[in-house]
């Protein structure tokens, strides 16, 4: 393994957080040994074009300095590939280091974890879910089709609830959500859905929304896969059906804890591929926009080395 390290830094991520964490995550990774190189793009392409030059002249491992839109890119360069990802999670939502355990806006532990796994050789294989072209390997790596996302894809309600959050400066965290929650109810619906899994046969039903998890929350902690398990080959698939506002205003809160999937009109499915046919609904994965439905989603093993 290279003793080089790669930081990626995303400094406007967490208002501004993630310049400052940078500097005891790269601390950590000196006191153990390692050199460590920084890459910052000028915007998310950049950023991304940048990383995967440094992938392919040789790191030991890429560290991601921000939140998960910093992770969702990271993972378009490091999926099939032997160069393990470390987080040191300081953005809004972190809810992919929240799914693999990792520490959550402590930089320092976070970055002394890092090294720490590093030294002991300590890499966890965890599944990504793939939407688009199949594949995976060096290819994927290098950028051909397809998206990696390592948490959960949204479509329905809560993608509109993410594309409303999204533009919203604040206030910050999971409130954020809590209020585009509640400026969307004013236009709620619920939509007609297809839903495949497996290639078995055409699920047709009325739906509020369709989370496809691999990790088991996004917007800041809202459990919506509440069981997934990032390495048990499998997606949760979660519906929540036709239900009233009123109803969807009982139910949203619960998604905090976990305790909506007792519902009645909650269902979750497990598969290993899924794809989501509805008109009108634009999809979101790790919260970053796909484009709009249908989509098609895998679950591929062992994807990405983590360390944890």
């Amino acid at each position: 393994m290279s003793a080089e390290i790669t930081l990626f830094v995303n400094p406007t991520a967490g208002s501004g957080r993630a310049a400052h964490a940078a500097q005891p995550a790269a601390s950590a990774l000196r006191e153990a040994g390692f050199s460590v190189r920084t890459v910052v793009g000028g915007d998310a392409p950049d950023a991304l074009a940048r990383l995967r030059t440094a992938v392919r002249e040789g790191t030991g491992a890429v560290i991601a300095v921000g939140g998960d839109g910093m992770v969702s890119l990271a993972l378009q360069a490091l999926a099939g590939t032997l160069v393990p990802l470390g987080v040191v999670a300081v953005g809004t939502g972190n809810d992919f280091a929240r799914a693999m355990g990792l520490p959550v806006r402590e930089p320092a532990r976070a970055g002394r974890l890092a090294a720490e796994a590093l030294k002991e050789g300590r890499v966890r294989e965890i599944d990504l879910g793939r939407v688009g072209e199949d594949g995976a390997g060096d290819g994927a790596a290098d950028g051909a089709g397809g998206t990696w996302y390592g948490t959960v894809l949204c479509s329905g309600f809560d993608s509109r609830v993410n594309d409303r959050g999204n533009r919203m400066r604040l206030p910050v965290g999971r409130f954020k959500y809590d209020l585009a929650m509640a400026l969307e109810l004013a236009a709620f619906r619920p939509f007609p859905y297809r839903i495949t899994l497996d290639g078995g046969p055409v699920l047709e039903t009325e739906a509020t929304l369709v989370a496809v998890g691999n990790g088991s929350s996004y917007g800041g902690g809202m459990r919506i896969c509440a069981d997934a398990v990032p390495d048990d080959g499998l997606f949760d698939v979660t519906v929540v059906g036709d239900c009233s506002r009123t109803t969807l205003l009982k139910v949203f809160p619960r998604v905090y804890r976990g305790t909506h999937l007792d519902h009645p009109k909650v269902t979750v499915h497990r598969a290993a591929k899924v794809t989501l046919e509805a008109a009108g609904i634009t999809a979101y994965a790790d919260g970053e926009p796909l484009g709009p439905l249908p989509v098609s989603a895998r679950c591929v093993p062992g994807a990405l080395r983590l360390l944890a």
